[in-house]
């Protein structure tokens, strides 16, 4: 079973997991109202797997594994290998518009890297690396869809891990038997945690201090282990609404949670790294797990920001303002935001260069890092462009489309139309452009935009002091000076 369906990825679900929302345990969560738009959504990638016109880019046969795998779980040899990783991220991207951000894809790639990056781990123990080893080869297998829990609940912020009022709730580990880690607190902002197989845990960001050896732990269990609780937040989704009069929310509500380990026991062999703040400060960068990831993050914001310039673009007609000059600045500047993510990746893998060490073909990180850092700059200059081409208009809407069936269609048709489109058309077009930019959904989406990559100061600082081409300008600049 390598490559899942989504009835696959459905019956998977009812596997006794402890999922509560709004105080209530979820005892189905493939049909419970608030999950089940998103969960037939990620049934739907698993489906397109399948499907003749992207079986060939979207799976691969794998002599590693032995069988034909998702795409994303490839460890990428070659130029071509990194190309059709792009477009497979690209296709499950386009369906869902680009607002679905940790789709299984996401955690698939992350894993093969840090399979790919064995020796690393191997440095800790031998007995780590075999771990993520044979963890990547059962994902893959079973085509499994993984979440992740990185951050720690916002205590005090001025103080360590050990060093808070109650340093139980930070998870740790608390014990360490034969069978494995026993481990005890809090994750949090697991996005998509309800509806997912398993769960990856980090810590991020990875400057863990002297005293914080208990809470430096990476490791993975499934959904449904005994002691692991899922709490959600309220659910975004239009549950009583028609698709057309929220087309996204409708659709794509990403669940996110927190996640509490109640003395969870991880076996060994689920244990990649524990205990040991060294290593957990060099995964991050040692395990090389950002060049694989921006791949895939990089190719979904591009299609995120080329569907929001598409709508800037439809609205400008809808109300005839396209061939105004402000107008024209507006949506160039769209598209030389678009065009700027689009070319990190295809940089990154003209770029690409092999690691001697394991065989790997890694797309620059460099190229990949600029789209990271300016993700969080043009998701919100995108929505603002909405918002001053919507104007009005986005607050003034019908309740529903159908009311332009009802005894005031006729008046409503009349208030809406605009420039060569239909009342109805135009008030389609609006409710899509707020849904994105004014609905709880579209919120949500602008917080994660700013802040998937991390806290943004700390991510420039890092490009910068990461930065392998650096030398070679400077150097420039020396040998210009010295010729005066």
């Amino acid at each position: 079973m390598a490559v899942r369906t989504g009835q696959q990825f459905l019956e998977g679900l009812n596997d006794g997991r402890e999922v509560w929302y709004d105080g209530q345990w979820v005892p189905n969560v493939a049909e419970f109202a608030p999950f089940k738009a998103a969960v037939k959504s990620t049934a739907k990638l698993y489906d397109l797997q399948h499907d003749p016109r992207f079986r060939e880019v979207l799976t691969v046969e794998s002599p590693a594994i032995g069988e034909r795998i998702a795409r994303p779980y490839e460890i990428p040899r070659t130029r071509d290998h990194l190309r059709l990783k792009r477009e497979a991220y690209v296709i499950w991207a386009e369906a869902t518009c680009g607002m679905m951000g940790r789709s299984p894809d996401f955690l698939n790639v992350m894993m093969a890297a840090l399979a790919a990056k064995k020796s690393f781990f191997a440095e800790c123990a031998p007995a780590r690396a075999e771990a993520v080893v044979s963890y990547y080869q059962h994902i893959a297998k079973h085509d499994l869809f993984l979440t992740h829990a990185l951050l720690d609940p916002q205590l005090d912020k001025g103080k360590a891990r050990h060093q808070q009022s109650d340093p139980s709730i930070p998870l740790r580990v608390i014990d360490r038997t034969k069978d494995g880690l026993i481990v005890h607190g809090i994750k949090r902002i697991a996005t998509a945690a309800p509806y997912a197989d398993e769960i990856l845990v980090w810590p991020f960001p990875p400057t863990f201090q002297a005293g914080e050896e208990a809470y430096a732990n990476v490791f993975a269990v499934p959904m449904n282990t005994k002691g692991l609780k899922t709490l959600c937040r309220p659910s975004f989704a239009a549950v009583d609404g028609s698709r057309a009069d929220h087309p996204l929310s409708s659709q794509f509500d990403e669940i996110d949670a927190t996640v509490v380990f109640d003395h969870v026991l991880v076996p060994w062999d689920r244990v990649f790294l524990h205990e040991d703040i060294r290593f957990l400060n060099r995964m991050y960068r040692d395990s090389r797990m950002r060049e694989l990831t921006a791949h895939q993050t990089n190719a979904r914001l591009e299609v995120k920001l080329g569907f929001l310039y598409a709508l800037i673009l439809r609205m400008t007609e809808a109300i005839g303002s396209t061939q105004k000059s402000d107008m024209m600045e507006m949506l160039g500047e769209a598209v030389a935001c678009v065009e700027v993510i689009r070319s990190t990746t295809r940089s990154a893998e003209e770029q690409a260069t092999v690691d001697p060490e394991n065989g790997v073909m890694y797309p620059d990180l460099f190229a990949l890092q600029a789209g990271r850092a300016l993700g969080p700059v043009y998701y919100p200059k995108l929505l603002d462009m909405l918002k001053r081409v919507g104007g009005g208009g986005l607050i003034q809407l019908p309740v529903s489309l159908s009311e332009f069936n009802s005894p005031i269609g006729a008046e409503l048709e009349r208030s809406l139309r605009g420039a060569d489109i239909s009342g109805r058309d135009k008030a389609q077009l609006f409710k899509l452009a707020w849904d994105v930019c004014g609905s709880e959904f579209g919120a949500r989406h602008a917080l994660y935009e700013m802040n998937y990559a991390g806290e943004r100061g700390a991510l420039l600082a890092g490009i910068h002091r990461e930065y392998g081409r650096k030398q070679h300008y400077v150097q420039y600049l020396d040998k210009f000076l010295e010729s005066l």
